[in-house]
């Protein structure tokens, strides 16, 4: 009892902080003046890195015009390829497997469609009922455009208790009607990390393609795409990544897998050296660069310069430490502090199957969402009762958790959130 006590004084949060290796990163970014920003899970902060190289390309527009295609400082015209393999490292892929390019749901219809290759009764498609709903719409979607029925030919993987998937379950449902198997690496609600490496060893096992959406993980968990043989994988740039609101997404595509014709063709996919010849033959590049479908949009884009500069530098592995050590204590404080108050976890303690966030849950978990907002607190709210609280390792401090525990304690013990409808705003 005595260390739980310690651990829940303020004195320890500080101690917390001046023991971080990554504390120094912080200055780096542009934290919001009085706010405790909890929020890098759904909308990463702008660090000072991001506003240079989006400047740099702003001044090669400004003073080569077209020219900066081939001159600027990062050439445009290579520009989602380089940044692809600059993220490569993060995801455990060759350089040339990674691209930056779309957006998570196009990317989606564009491997999924890739992969997809339906033949007699190898036609599902298995996802999770507790996936986002754009994946969702996506497959059903795709389905329908190949002419199946996506009542019977989408197979979602149900959920014990709304929470959490059991892949033993997910694997049970790979039978010889099953083409292709499409999950997150990290539930959105819950916050779960599912072990992508079984996940895939059992799809490849039975025949069957395998890819994630790694939206809720790249950028906050080491990802080993090349030696988990993953066949493909996506993932946003501007959670975990900080590239900004708009920023583009990347794509993986397993080597083995270059001579695959892309689902959806388009004018950047092709060889490099070819582009400009102008032919009404589509070539794709032999490289991930060949499932992009149009020109990169550059200013969204060029954030992500910057931002990958701080995420390697700070490295992969730090970067999950410090998440974890994070996530525990704001789990400890949960059960040492707010459980009196009716405050529950939903995320896995295993360090193992836990991703970047917290989701706590309470039943007035809309409310209390505005009413820590109300006080400069930035969490986001997902239905039906979870808080999720995001401690970012880069720019977020262990006092900080402290302190939006001990906000929570005096909204609830003010009775706060009764000030606040019990209907949610169009963004929350």
């Amino acid at each position: 009892m005595a260390r739980a006590r310690v651990e829940t004084a303020e004195s320890y949060s500080r101690k917390l902080d001046s023991e971080d290796p990554l504390a120094k990163f912080r200055e780096r970014f542009y934290v919001p003046a009085d706010r405790i920003y909890m929020d890098g899970n759904s909308l990463g902060l702008l660090c000072k890195e991001s506003e240079d190289s989006l400047r740099n390309l702003l001044d090669d527009w400004r003073t080569l015009g077209i020219e900066g295609w081939l001159e600027g400082k990062s050439p445009w015209f290579y520009f989602a390829e380089e940044i692809g393999a600059t993220c490569s490292s993060l995801v455990g892929a060759e350089p040339d497997e990674v691209t930056l390019t779309g957006t998570t749901t196009i990317n989606i219809h564009q491997l999924v469609n890739t992969f997809y290759e339906p033949q007699l009764a190898r036609r599902k498609i298995i996802a999770d009922e507790l996936d986002f709903p754009s994946d969702i719409y996506a497959l059903r979607s795709i389905l329908k455009l190949r002419g199946k029925n996506p009542d019977k030919d989408l197979i979602l993987a149900p959920s014990m208790d709304g929470r959490l998937l059991e892949e033993t379950e997910i694997v049970r449902l790979m039978d010889e009607e099953v083409a292709v198997v499409f999950l997150p690496s990290v539930l959105y609600r819950s916050g779960q990390l599912l072990d992508l490496q079984y996940l895939t060893d059992e799809a490849h096992k039975r025949g069957i393609m395998i890819g994630f959406d790694c939206c809720h993980s790249v950028g906050a968990v080491p990802h080993y795409f090349d030696k988990w043989d993953v066949d493909f994988a996506l993932w946003c740039g501007y959670k975990y990544l900080n590239g900004g609101p708009g920023s583009p997404a990347f794509l993986y595509v397993n080597k083995k897998h270059f001579d695959h014709e892309p689902a959806l063709s388009g004018w950047f996919g092709s060889v490099k050296q070819k582009q400009f010849d102008m032919s009404l033959t589509f070539e794709h590049s032999q490289n991930a660069g060949g499932w992009q479908i149009s020109s990169p949009a550059l200013l969204s884009a060029a954030p992500l310069e910057g931002s990958l500069k701080i995420i390697l530098e700070a490295g992969i592995d730090a970067i999950r430490a410090k998440s974890l050590k994070m996530t525990s204590y704001l789990t400890s404080l949960v059960d040492h502090v707010l459980s009196p108050f009716n405050f529950s976890i939903g995320t896995p303690r295993e360090e193992a199957r836990r991703g970047g966030h917290v989701a706590v849950e309470h039943e007035e978990a809309l409310r209390i969402s505005e009413s820590l907002r109300a006080r400069g607190v930035i969490p986001d709210f997902r239905p039906p009762n979870i808080i999720r609280i995001a401690p970012i390792p880069l720019y977020n401090t262990y006092h900080e958790i402290w302190q939006v525990v001990h906000h929570i304690v005096e909204i609830v013990e003010m009775r706060e959130y009764e000030r606040y409808p019990k209907q949610r705003k169009p963004i929350s």
